[in-house]
């Protein structure tokens, strides 16, 4: 007899069957009807009697999506990524795939450095999926609210200044990881050939 795994299979599908050596081959015999999640069943649409065609597919419910699906909500809509680096962009989603790569339209990344902050034009922006950290749809009633520390510098100045903050903040990091390898502590790439 073939024995059943624990419960961990998906709503309204068959659980996996496990075969064991010398257990009777379960697909040798007729399929036995599986009792569907009442929840896909009020989805279905209701057949009327009698209607030629196949049974229609039961349709899983928007909250089932835990993957790149969930980004179907935010095609064409305004948003924020922030990369691993650190660089902050903004723009509309125009198309993404299930690895969660963005294709942004009007993207502007967006930098903040000593109480200024401004924006450089990309255009159109591919974004690896492993280099996203956050995301998140804009508000476009406050898309125009600058919060108070902030304002809106020369797009020059605001670059040089932070340019000149990475440089130190390179720097820093240098000195950190030197005396972490003195303690016996690996880097962040220690281990990996960076191209």
């Amino acid at each position: 007899m073939a024995n059943r795994l624990p419960s961990t299979h998906a709503p309204g599908f068959p659980p996996a069957i496990l075969i064991r050596p010398g257990d009777p081959n379960p697909f040798d015999q007729p399929p036995q009807q599986h009792k569907m999640n009442p929840m896909m069943m009020q989805q279905q649409p209701q057949q009327h009697q009698g209607s030629p065609g196949p049974p229609s597919v039961p349709q899983l419910p928007p909250q089932m999506f835990t993957t790149a699906a969930q980004l179907l909500d935010l095609t064409d809509k305004k948003l924020m990524v922030v990369l691993r680096d650190g660089r902050k962009l903004i723009g509309v989603l125009r198309s993404w795939d299930q690895f969660g790569n963005l294709v942004m339209q009007d993207t502007a990344e967006r930098l903040f450095v000593q109480g200024l902050y401004a924006d450089i034009e990309r255009g159109l922006f591919l974004v690896r999926g492993e280099n996203i950290t956050l995301l998140g749809e804009i508000d476009l009633d406050k898309d125009d609210y600058v919060p108070e520390p902030y304002q809106l510098g020369p797009v020059e100045k605001v670059f040089a200044l932070k340019k000149a903050e990475d440089a130190e903040r390179k720097i820093a990091d240098k000195r950190k990881h030197k005396r972490l390898a003195a303690e016996g502590f690996e880097g962040e790439h220690a281990g990996e050939a960076i191209l």
